[in-house]
């Protein structure tokens, strides 16, 4: 069976604890992950912190270089990437492209950093004195990454490092581990130097690590608000920069003028796409007035099409949750939402896959008249369940988000610019679609939500990267003539 190993200073490690990998699609373990605890993390940080002397001094145009190689590897390497990403997590291969697509976007913004670094000059602030500032990288950084992306979040994280000329270490999701490896070799590939990109394996033990060693600059983290709070605290009280990205509970508001036909595909995609195990998941669908009946019909009609199958299959849409853990509690979820008083409009649970029967399957679920009391509404899910509220206008439908802990993403369906104009400027959420149910930025805007989705206020990739990943100088400078030296002033220094 096969071992997935560090990868520490250009070469695979192994340690003497592992874990199961599974498939999610057949339930049986398909491979052992190695568990890293301080020592790897230590060994790491060793690796990097040497690496950092020599990347940190490498020219724009060397890391330039560098990005442009791995970009192209990317692309020729997409599929089997992909593959191994669907064999791990269980979303379907064309989904996984979608997400290597989308994490390669940020290392095409990368490739562009020489113009983004550039300081500032201002010429003769004082008489002969003249001021200019730049960037600099912080050193050793690190990322901590969820399973349900495996290749893009920590693509949002590693490229922007890296070519600011920090050294990097990953601790993906034991969950799905394969992806961070691949990546590496595709760096060692591309020229990267050894120690520059290196991956530590492992649980808690590891992530305490990373967050107290002294080593390590700042830490980048996706995942549940619960351990994004932890993160921060934890690497915060060790004197680090922090990117914490949390949970959501995403709304998709539907008026009354949309194309309830354009609504609901677009919103069963983002309610099921990837089995709703991502943070940016439609699971909430508020109805406004009239369009209740018919969305939910619609909705229905929808849901009973996806095709959910082993993610390799060609044509299936929807793929199994990453363990058995996962499916026993979505569909324990849809069965306290029904005594709740929800109505259950689809039910995914017990859902069987010919060939597949002990794969971590469940269909779409779709529950109707859920209110803010229910845990269904309440907590999120991160599974393939949508929850129908229904409320008598835009302005309640603004009031029950603004209300919702989370403010990740939302989007509001409508033919009206007045009414998304309202929506866009009065709700409290970080990332807003208008017809579009996912509204995940492009690479050069930055990515983070509002109130618990995001603890600090360190958004991740586009300008926000940049700033999160250097540290600015100033610099004063004045080259008098040697036959004008003048004595100082006392004074505190103005114009002159």
């Amino acid at each position: 069976m096969k071992t997935i190993k560090h990868w520490i200073n250009g070469s695979p490690v192994g340690a003497v604890d592992t874990a199961p990998v599974f498939n999610p699609a057949t339930g049986q373990e398909q491979a052992r992950v190695v568990l890293g605890g301080a020592a790897e993390v230590d060994a790491a940080v060793v690796a990097a912190t040497a690496a950092f002397e020599t990347w940190a001094e490498s020219s724009l145009a060397q890391r330039t270089q560098v990005m442009f190689a791995f970009r192209q590897l990317l692309v020729e390497h997409e599929e089997e990437l992909g593959r191994i990403i669907s064999a791990e997590h269980g979303k379907t291969v064309d989904d996984a492209r979608g997400e290597i697509t989308r994490g390669r976007e940020v290392v095409e913004f990368a490739c562009g950093l020489g113009d983004v670094l550039k300081g500032s000059f201002s010429d003769q602030v004082s008489r002969g004195v003249d001021v200019h500032d730049f960037r600099q990288p912080l050193g050793v950084v690190a990322g901590i990454t969820p399973f349900n992306f495996p290749a893009m979040v920590p693509l949002w994280m590693h490229p922007m490092a890296i070519a600011t000329g920090n050294t990097f270490i990953l601790k993906p999701s034991e969950r799905d581990p394969s992806a961070a490896n691949f990546v590496a070799e595709l760096y060692r590939k591309a020229g990267l130097p050894d120690g520059v990109f290196n991956v530590v394996h492992g649980g808690k033990d590891a992530v305490d690590a990373i967050l107290a060693h002294h080593g390590i600059e700042a830490v980048s983290f996706v995942g549940s608000t619960p351990i994004a709070k932890y993160v921060h605290e934890q690497a915060t009280s060790h004197g680090k920069r922090v990117q914490a990205l949390g949970g959501a509970k995403n709304h998709a508001v539907v008026l009354p003028d949309a194309d309830l036909e354009f609504a609901a595909n677009h919103i069963t995609a983002g309610a099921y796409g990837s089995a709703g195990e991502r943070c940016m998941a439609v699971s909430v669908a508020v109805a406004v007035g009239d369009a209740a009946n018919s969305l939910v019909a619609v909705l229905e009609r929808k849901a009973r099409e996806v095709k959910v199958g082993p993610g390799d299959v060609p044509g299936t849409e929807m793929g199994p949750l990453v363990t058995k853990a996962s499916q026993e509690r979505v569909e324990n979820a849809v069965g306290v939402a029904a005594t709740q008083g929800a109505t259950v409009v689809v039910d995914g649970r017990g859902l069987k896959v010919d060939g597949h029967e002990e794969g971590f399957f469940t269909g779409p679920s779709l529950l109707d008249r859920v209110t803010v009391q229910m845990d269904a509404y309440k907590e999120e899910l991160f599974g393939p369940v949508l929850a129908v509220v229904r409320v008598d206008s835009l302005d309640a439908a603004i009031d029950l988000i603004n209300a919702n802990p989370y403010g990740n993403g939302t989007a509001l369906f409508t033919g009206s610019g007045e009414a998304a104009r309202r929506f866009q400027r009065r709700v409290k959420v970080g990332m807003i679609g208008i017809n579009v149910p996912v509204p995940v930025p492009m690479s050069y805007y930055s990515f983070g939500g509002w109130k618990d989705s995001l603890v600090g206020d360190s958004p991740v990739h586009g300008p926000e990267g940049i700033r999160f990943y250097t540290r600015p100088k100033v610099v004063t400078t004045r080259w008098p003539r040697p036959a004008q030296q003048s004595t100082a002033g006392f004074n505190f220094p103005t114009s002159s």
